[in-house]
């Protein structure tokens, strides 16, 4: 009989790039495809947008519902990853991102 390992990629915790100084609750990865839909939807809105002053990793988030944020990251070659994570675990991680040193919100 065929058993399967307890540990599998997909079990995994989910953590952002470590160049990212945003401490988020247990983030949900999201595809290419799903992230980019559901930036284009109507309904979602863009909250906030950061870049790196030394390095050019840039960070937006986006308001998807009242309970979830969607987190875009564009890594230095111009990968977009996508992140899902609750909104009210957003607001003191964005408070670690206004403090780090290398870190400003870009207009």
């Amino acid at each position: 009989m065929a058993t399967r390992d307890s540990r599998s990629v997909d079990d995994a915790p989910v953590e952002l790039p470590p160049a990212i100084p945003l401490d988020v609750s247990q983030p949900t990865r999201l595809s290419w495809a799903l992230g980019s839909r559901t930036l284009e939807d109507e309904e979602t809105r863009l909250r906030s947008r950061w870049e790196d002053t030394e390095t050019p990793w840039r960070l937006s988030v986006f308001r998807a519902t009242d309970a979830t944020v969607i987190i875009k990251v564009c890594t230095p070659v111009g990968r977009e990853r996508f992140y899902g994570a609750a909104e009210a675990d957003l607001e003191s991680a964005v408070s670690a991102l206004e403090a780090a040193p290398t870190w400003r919100r870009a207009e």
